[in-house]
């Protein structure tokens, strides 16, 4: 099959929709299938590797909701967009948040192939959000007409879209490269003393980061050991800076961002993994990363989150603004040996659900479903004709 996945975000930047995107051009390629990804022309290409992408439009910058900044498809030429789609011929086209303006509408309202849309994000209940979904909302309606089939990330994600159509929703999970995560050997001489804590993420607020102080604050009088890494840089930074130092807090290191490299090394030297966001997650690929590294995992119990920790898992999940039981949890997951084997054992048979391959095949039988229908309806039109 000829496939077009369309991103509507800056390809050149990381973030979860681009890696999705890139990764899954990468297995369906590996599959035998023709692929092509649709997107903004970012201010910025230089050394992406371009092969395979197809720029339509330009990409602006996009203040979100969760109070993050990207660059998304604010403009295109419809004659080059229509020229694109003629020359291509393609049999599907995935639409990957196909309720981002402006990209997704314009290839819409032309594509005559089949059209497939997966939403991965949770809209957060706030008032700028609320505010954001008044103005999104009748825009999503008018391409919800276009697209044959629905597919979200998880059930957190579905659920704005779930309110505006009758249509059924598939759930296919995120993926994850399980190779690339796979934690390295230790050599049984290798002796690490303490007990280290590891939080990679944006340090913005509904990532929660300051409960994560707040119960350490808690644990290092218990664990004199102990210490805490946050790699990741944001507009909390420095407030969460200044609470450290107010709390007086030992052994807490602000890394900033780090690259895939270092992210790896982190991963790899740490003894848990803590994600306590409270709002605004659809899925969790950062806790499959961790899993997948076999790092024990300690997890905020939003519902995005809850869709990914099953299971075993569950044990992971805790309210991140009750500081005594988060405390204790951090402690459990540190210090109890047998639970910690119990709990990576359990992970490295979990996590295979989420590889690649198995999530792409979700999505090939999708693609083949969606395009027998389509061939039908078409063929029923010409005889009505």
């Amino acid at each position: 099959m000829k496939i077009g996945l369309v991103c509507p975000y800056n390809i050149a930047k990381g973030g979860g929709v681009q890696e999705i995107v890139k990764a899954m051009r990468v297995e369906l390629l590996a599959r035998g299938h023709e692929v092509k990804i649709i997107t903004p022309q970012p201010k910025d290409i230089t050394g992406l590797d371009t092969e395979g992408i197809i720029f339509i439009g330009q990409a602006a910058d996009f203040h979100s909701p969760l109070h993050t900044t990207t660059q998304v498809s604010a403009s295109a030429d419809t004659e080059a967009l229509e020229q694109m789609l003629e020359t291509e011929q393609f049999d599907v086209l995935h639409f990957h948040e196909p309720w981002v303006p402006m990209l997704s509408r314009q290839i819409l309202s032309r594509s005559q192939c089949v059209n497939v849309a997966t939403f991965h994000a949770k809209i957060p209940e706030t008032i700028m959000s609320r505010t954001v979904v008044k103005v999104v909302t009748p825009y999503l309606k008018s391409v919800l007409k276009y697209l044959d089939h629905l597919t979200a990330v998880s059930d957190a994600a579905a659920e704005y879209v779930s309110g505006l159509t009758d249509e059924p929703i598939t759930i296919i999970p995120n993926g994850i490269d399980l190779k690339h995560y796979k934690r390295p050997v230790k050599p049984k001489t290798s002796q690490k003393e303490g007990h280290s804590i590891l939080f990679i993420g944006r340090l913005e607020h509904r990532k929660g980061v300051k409960y994560l102080l707040r119960a350490y604050e808690i644990l290092a009088k218990e664990l004199p050991d102990v210490s805490l890494v946050l790699a990741g840089d944001g507009p909390e930074r420095e407030k969460l800076e200044l609470l450290t130092a107010e709390l007086e807090l030992p052994r807490v290191t602000f890394k900033g961002f780090v690259s895939d490299s270092e992210k790896m090394q982190l991963l790899a030297e740490s003894d848990l993994f803590c994600s306590p966001a409270i709002f605004g997650e659809s899925f969790g690929i950062v806790l499959l990363e961790a899993m997948a590294s076999g790092l024990v995992t300690v997890a905020g119990n939003n519902s995005g989150y809850s869709a990914v920790m099953q299971e075993l898992g569950a044990v992971s999940l805790v309210n991140p603004k009750d500081s005594e039981e988060f405390a204790r949890r951090l402690k459990l997951l540190l210090t109890e040996e047998d639970l910690r084997n119990l709990w990576r054992t359990w992970s490295a048979d979990y996590v295979k659900q989420f590889s690649y391959p198995r999530v792409v095949e979700q999505y090939e039988a999708l693609y083949k479903l969606a395009a027998k229908e389509h061939a039908a309806k078409q063929h029923a039109l010409a005889q009505a004709a």
